[in-house]
């Protein structure tokens, strides 16, 4: 992969492409990013053949400003890039789930799973969770490396959410590979179901994305058929299944579509801030050594490593009406990008952004987002990241990163796929 040199980045910000993949996966987005705050922070990002283009939004302000109005600046078409000019064939059409929907009927349906994510639900979870921890920390426990990404910080979070939603054990590895293939479409390793010649292609990711939700909302009908011979009345699934909106049932397709996002969102996010956590934990050895020093600045600490890590690059929302932003008129059906990992360094908000602090106060980061579409699982995000860096310091004081990490080809989220690690097995 070759890399964007900053001079290039530097040069003009009209040089600036956030549809380049390179950029993120090569972790230099925050030069790009801190180039615009300066220079051009309403940003017009021209499109392609394929892609509509879109208006960068790159300042703390101007993000929340957007995110406290849906009715002005709507999600219902679309929230994770700035379009295709045409929809692929076979694309069009189908259910949303509450990610995409605009209010009223956003906060009817997102009252239905509501009380599964209050901050009493995560306490009386957080038990389970930090048994959950240890089980996964007891299969490395006796070696002295892994892949910490693909044995630890993945099965934690795919573990919770899949056991709210009662889905068996047997079925978190699937739940785990269709997830990659849906958010990493654009990425060749989760390329392997497309023909050879087309990893790496526009086509091979719309493929790859279609595929993996098409298998996704294959395996919850098949889900929602169990439930209705042998009903349950203890986790999402069954929750959904017997709720009403307007006094009518949930379609099916409304069904799958709310699963398909809980079980999507509900462990690729979480699972890139833990990753991305030791990573900054390794690179910053006076802040790693306060912390293990002191283990009550683990809730301070956290907060910093969402702020740091940022596991969600953009959400994208559509005008319904002109709008001037910083004297920028965007008109409407044109689309903005929120850009959270540039707002998590801005400099009018945050003192000295670029120095990782784990007393940081305060740090009203945006990594969850903010207003109607505030993440839905922060509660348990938080709960899962302190959990686990409270027993794997504990555990494995000396861990450390002995390679490169392994990015995510994806200008949506900041994954890491591989992170090699070594440690002091346990006697």
């Amino acid at each position: 992969m070759a890399p964007i040199s900053p001079e290039a980045l530097s040069a003009l910000p009209s040089g600036i492409n956030l549809l380049e993949g390179r950029l993120f996966q090569a972790n230099q987005m925050h030069e790009a990013f801190r180039v615009l705050r300066a220079e051009a922070p309403v940003h017009w990002n021209p499109g392609t053949d394929r892609f509509n283009g879109f208006w960068s939004l790159v300042k703390y302000e101007d993000i929340l400003h957007v995110s406290k109005h849906p009715e002005i600046f709507i999600s219902s078409k679309g929230i994770g890039g700035s379009g295709l000019r045409e929809t692929p064939p076979g694309q069009s059409g189908g259910s949303s789930s509450i990610i995409t929907m605009d209010p009223p009927r956003h906060v009817k349906m997102r009252r239905l799973v509501n009380k599964g994510f209050t901050p009493r639900a995560v306490l009386q979870l957080e038990p389970k969770i930090r048994e959950i921890t240890n089980t996964i920390l007891n299969r490395i426990a006796h070696r002295d490396s892994c892949d910490f990404v693909l044995e630890v910080s993945s099965q934690l979070p795919l573990a919770v959410i899949c056991g709210m939603m009662g889905l068996e054990e047997e079925h978190w590895p699937l739940m785990f590979d269709l997830t990659n293939q849906i958010l990493g479409s654009g990425d060749a390793e989760y390329q392997a179901r497309v023909a050879p010649d087309k990893v790496g292609t526009f086509e091979g990711a719309t493929l790859t994305a279609a595929d993996g939700n098409r298998r996704m909302n294959g395996f919850f009908r098949e889900i929602l058929e169990g439930r209705r011979i042998h009903p349950r009345d203890d986790d999402m699934v069954s929750i959904l299944l017997e709720s009403e909106v307007d006094g009518e049932r949930l379609t099916e397709g409304d069904i799958v579509a709310f699963c398909n996002l809980l079980v999507v969102a509900g462990n690729e996010t979480t699972r890139n801030a833990i990753s991305g956590g030791l990573i900054a934990l390794c690179e910053h050895a006076e802040e790693r050594a306060r912390l293990q020093d002191q283990p009550d600045l683990m809730p301070t600490a956290v907060e910093e490593i969402l702020r740091w890590t940022s596991p969600l690059h953009h959400m994208t929302r559509e005008a319904t009406e002109d709008q001037v932003i910083r004297g920028t008129e965007i008109k409407a059906g044109e689309k903005v990008m929120m850009w959270y990992p540039s707002a998590n360094r801005d400099e009018d908000i945050f003192d000295d952004p670029y120095h990782f602090d784990i007393t940081r106060d305060p740090n009203d980061h945006l990594a969850f987002g903010f207003g109607e579409h505030f993440c839905l699982g922060a509660g348990f995000a938080r709960a899962e990241v302190r959990i686990m860096f409270e027993e794997l310091l504990r555990r494995f004081p000396d861990i450390r990163v002995t390679g490169e990490p392994e990015r995510l080809r994806s200008n949506f989220i900041n994954g890491v796929k591989h992170l090699p690690v070594t440690f002091t097995p346990e006697r």
